[in-house]
C-alpha cells in the first residue's frame, strides 16, 4: 500500500523543511501539505517541490473535524506528521484562545479523525512538540523524555495539552502515536518574530534590536534542517507510543546570541565591529519568561543514530546568508499586520 502522508502545519518553517525533505528522498511517498495559511505558513517556502509528481497541497483549518473526516476519506490518508500549531509564546500571552482551540482541538480533531479512519493496516500518527512543555531549568540539569510537564505559558499549557491527548489515544485506543519534544530551531524561512530572523533583518535596516529583560535567559539552538532529519529518523525508526527529545547540545544566553548576530553582520554588511551591538535595546521582560531550556537528546543518538550535522556557527552563517540572498521574502512577510505586532511587543 502506497503510504499517503499528510503533513499538517506543512506551509510554515519548520514543516516546510519537512514538506521538502520527504517529497525530494521518497518518491515513492504521496505527501498531502495541509495548512490554513496564516500570517506564518507561506506557499513561498515550496516553490521548488510544488509542481512534484508526489506533492499535494491543502488549504483547510484543522479545527474543522467534518473537513478532516473527508479529508482523510477522499485522500486515503495512511499516516499523519503533525506540525500544525500556534507556535508563538508572546502572541499566546496576549491572545490565548487560538492557541488553546488550535493546539488543543485541532490535535484531538486529528487524533479522532485517525482512530475511526485507520481501522486496519499499519499507520503512524506523529505529534510534533516542544522543549517548553517541560518547564524551566536552573543552571544545571537537562530536559530528558521522563521530565515531568511544567508549561508556564499559554503555548507551551496548549501544547502540553496536546502532548497528553497523544499519549491518552495510544493508551486507551492503541492508535500508533510516536512524539518528539525539539529546542529551539533556526534556519531559513522562519517568520521574523522569532529571535534570530529578527536580529538579521534589524540590524540590516539599522533598526533596534531588542533583548527581553537582562538578556540572561538561555536557549539551546537546532538547526531546521537538522530537526527535519530527525522527523524522518523517529517516523521511519522510531518506537510505537515513545517520545524523543531532539537538541543540538548548543546552549546560548540571548545577548550572547545578539551579539554574536551582531558580529557575523557586521563582517557581511562591510560594517565596523561593534557597528550593530550599539543597536542592542533592552525591552521589559516577557511575563512568565522561562530562566534556561536544555535538551538532553542521548536518546534518539543511541537508540536512532541521530546527530545534529553542523556546528552552530556554521549554521548561523548559512542562516544568515539565506536571509540576505531573500530581501523580497522578508520583505513580503514583514508588511501589514507584522507592523502592528512588532509594536506591541517591542516597544518600552
Amino acid at each position: 500500500m502506497q503510504k499517503k502522508i499528510l503533513i499538517t502545519g506543512g506551509a510554515g518553517f519548520i514543516g516546510s523543511h519537512v514538506v521538502r525533505l520527504f517529497v525530494n528522498k521518497y518518491p515513492e511517498y504521496q505527501i498531502i501539505n495541509l495548512d490554513k495559511l496564516t500570517y506564518a505558513g507561506n506557499l513561498e517556502n515550496l516553490k521548488d517541490v510544488e509542481n512534484a509528481p508526489n506533492y499535494e497541497f491543502v488549504k483547510g483549518d484543522i479545527q474543522e473535524k467534518d473537513f478532516l473526516a473527508q479529508l482523510f476519506t477522499d485522500k486515503k490518508i495512511t499516516d499523519v506528521i503533525h506540525l500544525a500549531a500556534e507556535s508563538h509564546v508572546d502572541r499566546s500571552i496576549s491572545g490565548p484562545m487560538e492557541f488553546i482551540i488550535t493546539n488543543i482541538v485541532g490535535t484531538a480533531n486529528l487524533l479522532e479523525v485517525a482512530r475511526t479512519s485507520w481501522l486496519e493496516g499499519e499507520h503512524v500518527f506523529y505529534h510534533i512538540s516542544t522543549d517548553e512543555v517541560y518547564g524551566s531549568l536552573g543552571a544545571e540539569g537537562f530536559f530528558e523524555e521522563t521530565t515531568a510537564y511544567d508549561p508556564r505559558s499559554p503555548y507551551s499549557a496548549s501544547k502540553a495539552s496536546s502532548d497528553h491527548l497523544v499519549r491518552a489515544y495510544y493508551h486507551t485506543y492503541k492508535l500508533p502515536v510516536k512524539l518528539s519534544n525539539c529546542s529551539n530551531n533556526y534556519g531559513s524561512h522562519q517568520f521574523p518574530e522569532k529571535l534570530i530572523p529578527l536580529m538579521i533583518n534589524n540590524i540590516k535596516n539599522n533598526k533596534p534590536l531588542p533583548v527581553y529583560g537582562t538578556g540572561e535567559n538561555v536557549r539551546d539552538w537546532l538547526w531546521v534542517e537538522d530537526h527535519a532529519r530527525a522527523i524522518d529518523t523517529i517516523f521511519h525508526k522510531g518506537k510505537i507510543g515513545d517520545t524523543y527529545n531532539i537538541g543540538g547540545w548548543n546552549e546560548w544566553t540571548n545577548i550572547a546570541l545578539v551579539k554574536k548576530m551582531c558580529q557575523i553582520m557586521d563582517v557581511k554588511l562591510g560594517r565596523d565591529a561593534g557597528t550593530s551591538e550599539k543597536l542592542i535595546t533592552y525591552v521589559k521582560d516577557r511575563a512568565g519568561h522561562d530562566m534556561r531550556y536544555a535538551i538532553d537528546a542521548t536518546k534518539i543518538k543511541d537508540e536512532l543514530g541521530w546527530v545534529p550535522s553542523l556546528e552552530f556557527e556554521e549554521g548561523l552563517d548559512k542562516t544568515v546568508d539565506w536571509y540576505l540572498q531573500n530581501e523580497e521574502w522578508i520583505n513580503d512577510v514583514t508588511s501589514g499586520d507584522y507592523q502592528k505586532y512588532y509594536k506591541q511587543h517591542y516597544s518600552n
